[in-house]
């Protein structure tokens, strides 16, 4: 899928310039790159996403009302292919992966960047071999992704959606289906009149990582999705789990008294998106906070399941790189609309790299860099 991407708005203030008392004496990634690379630190931040199925960069730069993007990179690298019957990365799959990571290593180098971070999702997490695998990246690349929590991933996921709510909103419930794992997180909104300058737009109220993503469901039960009997089974198993978090959270309470939005950010969801607007060919600008009534986005499902293997990988908003994963996707999101069933679903071409670059550029407006209880930045040398 193309990595169409626009800018992003934010809701703070902009960023200081390099020269303000603010950015002075950056410590990290900036110093480091104007070392190796003799040029001047410039406002540009980057952040890199090492997931199950891709490996992701996005390089942005600040603008009045937010970032526009200066150069990405997505490639798919099927980083936890056999993980699940094995628990370590094969071989192949790490080749694949650390020259995807040495192209972004090799865009990184072409300008100056202020701060870098770059992070690892659920098949690092859970390899036997996981960090065995980032020291070797490290010593191939120079770049250092460290592990994050699924706690930390749905909080970055959480950031870079936030722009997407709305006054009337409440509550969100938002929903990540990855390669090797999904990530549901059930948000509050604090009111926005009585909010605190400088207030979160949103709060994590709680969530839950399921095992469960389209490599690691397409490994076990891809060939079954195709048919009707192995697609609901799938849906019936991802229901289970979600059952169990709904009780915890009195989830489908808070829908029936209103104010609940439904948000999806993968690419199952602007797959769906791209179905339904019948796009012949994939458009962020067109399916990036686009908003799908239930209907539609279920007709949208149908006409993926009706198309059939051949259908899938000719389809320009799905292609053969992705046939295998779309439709154990699409059980995953059936699951979802399934348990929760809310009359519309939020759209969002967005996740962890935008997360991440938010992150970074609200730790540069905080007058005191010592007391920063974000992440550290992580420097490619």
């Amino acid at each position: 899928m193309p990595d169409d991407v626009q800018p992003l708005r934010l809701p703070e203030p902009p960023l200081p310039s390099p020269a303000s008392p603010a950015s002075a004496g950056q410590p990290g990634a900036p110093a480091l790159l104007a070392a190796r690379y003799a040029v001047p630190p410039a406002p540009a931040y980057a952040a890199l996403d090492l997931g199950t199925n891709n490996c992701r960069l996005l390089i942005g730069a600040p603008t009045g009302a937010g970032f526009r993007v200066v150069d990405s990179f997505s490639r798919i690298v099927r980083l936890g292919e056999g993980l699940a019957a094995t628990g370590m990365l094969a071989e192949p799959a790490m080749d694949r992966a650390i020259a995807a990571l040495g192209a972004c290593a090799e865009k990184l180098a072409r300008r100056p960047i202020r701060a870098l971070q770059a992070v690892a999702t659920e098949a690092c997490r859970r390899a036997g071999n996981g960090a065995a695998f980032l020291a070797r990246v490290e010593a191939q690349t120079g770049l250092r992704p460290r592990i994050i929590s699924a706690r930390e991933e749905a909080e970055l996921a959480m950031e870079s959606c936030a722009p997407l709510l709305e006054e009337t909103d409440r509550r969100a419930l938002l929903f990540d289906i990855g390669g090797g794992s999904t990530e549901i997180a059930w948000i509050r909104i604090p009111p926005r009149g009585g909010r605190p300058a400088g207030a979160p737009m949103a709060e994590l109220i709680g969530y839950v990582s399921l095992p469960l993503g389209v490599v690691t469901l397409a490994e076990r039960a891809g060939a079954s999705c195709f048919t009707e009997e192995g697609f609901h089974a799938v849906v019936e198993e991802v229901a289970t789990h979600l059952l169990a978090f709904d009780r915890v959270h009195c989830i489908g309470q808070e829908i029936r008294a209103g104010g609940v939005r439904l948000i999806g950010t993968s690419g199952t969801v602007t797959t769906l998106a791209g179905v339904a607007l019948a796009l012949p060919r994939y458009r962020r600008p067109l399916v990036d906070g686009r908003t799908l009534d239930r209907d539609v986005a279920d007709q949208a499902l149908g006409d993926l399941f009706a198309l059939g293997r051949a259908g899938l990988a000719a389809h320009p908003c799905v292609g053969p790189e992705r046939v295998d994963f779309v439709l154990p996707g699409c059980a995953v999101y059936a699951a979802i609309r399934h348990v929760w069933p809310l009359p519309a679903l939020t759209v969002a071409d967005r996740g962890l790299r935008e997360g991440m670059l938010l992150r970074m550029m609200r730790a540069d407006r905080q007058p005191n860099r010592e007391a920063r209880a974000s992440p550290p930045k992580r420097a490619f040398t």
